[in-house]
C-alpha cells in the first residue's frame, strides 16, 4: 500500500480522473457540474472519515489497516483537503466563477457555514507539515484540529443525513458518518477513564 506523500499523489491523480471523465461523459454544463460536486463530496467524505477516525479504531481493532490508517492520517487529511478544493472549484463553477452567484445558489446560511468549514479546513492543512506545526505549538494544534474536524464532521452529517429520504445512496454514508462519531466519542471517554484511573492510582 502506498505511504506518506504518495498517497497524496495517488489520491489527486484518482480524484482528477473521476473528474474529466464525469465531465466527458456528461459533459461541462450544469448538469456536468453538478454530478461533479456529487462526486467529490462522497470521496472527500471517505477521505475525511478515514482521517477522523484513524487513530480511534487503531486503539478498537487493532489490525494492518487501522495501523496504516493512523500512520498516514495526516497524508489522509491532504488528500481530503485536495479533494474538497476540488469541490469548492465546481461549485464555483455553478455560480459563475462568483461568489455572489454561489452565495445565491447556496443561500446566506449554507454558505456562511461552508466559509466556516473551508477556513477551518485551510487552517488545518496549512498546520499539516512539520514546520508549521511546531510553530502553532502542540496544545494549540490539537485545539485547532480537533474543533475543525468535529465542525468539518457536522457539516457532512447535516449535508448527507437529510438526504437519505431522497436516495438510498446516501445512507451508507450517513451511516459511516454516525459510527464514526460515535466512535471517536467512546474512544475519548476510554482514555479519560483510563487517565482518572492512573491519576486516583497514584
Amino acid at each position: 500500500m502506498p505511504r506518506g506523500w504518495s498517497i497524496v499523489g495517488w489520491d489527486a491523480l484518482l480524484i482528477g480522473a473521476t473528474v474529466g471523465s464525469i465531465l466527458a461523459v456528461a459533459g461541462g454544463g450544469e448538469e456536468g457540474i453538478r454530478v461533479v460536486i456529487r462526486a467529490t463530496a462522497r470521496i472527500s467524505v471517505v477521505l475525511f472519515t478515514a482521517a477522523f477516525v484513524a487513530r480511534s479504531l487503531s486503539r478498537a481493532w487493532p489490525s494492518p489497516a487501522s495501523r496504516w490508517m493512523l500512520a498516514n492520517r495526516r497524508y489522509l487529511g491532504v488528500s481530503f483537503a485536495v479533494s474538497h478544493a476540488t469541490h469548492l472549484l465546481a461549485i464555483f463553477a455553478l455560480g459563475g466563477w462568483s461568489l455572489a452567484g454561489v452565495v445565491t445558489r447556496a443561500g446566506v446560511p449554507a454558505a456562511a457555514l461552508g466559509g466556516i468549514a473551508y477556513a477551518f479546513l485551510a487552517a488545518m492543512t496549512a498546520t499539516s507539515f512539520d514546520r508549521t506545526a511546531a510553530w502553532l505549538g502542540p496544545r494549540r494544534w490539537s485545539r485547532l484540529h480537533t474543533t475543525g474536524a468535529y465542525y468539518l464532521w457536522a457539516i457532512f452529517f447535516v449535508s448527507f443525513a437529510p438526504r437519505v429520504l431522497q436516495s438510498p445512496l446516501y445512507w451508507p454514508f450517513a451511516i459511516v458518518l454516525l459510527a464514526a462519531f460515535v466512535l471517536r466519542l467512546s474512544d475519548r471517554r476510554l482514555r479519560r477513564t483510563a487517565g482518572f484511573t492512573v491519576a486516583t492510582a497514584r
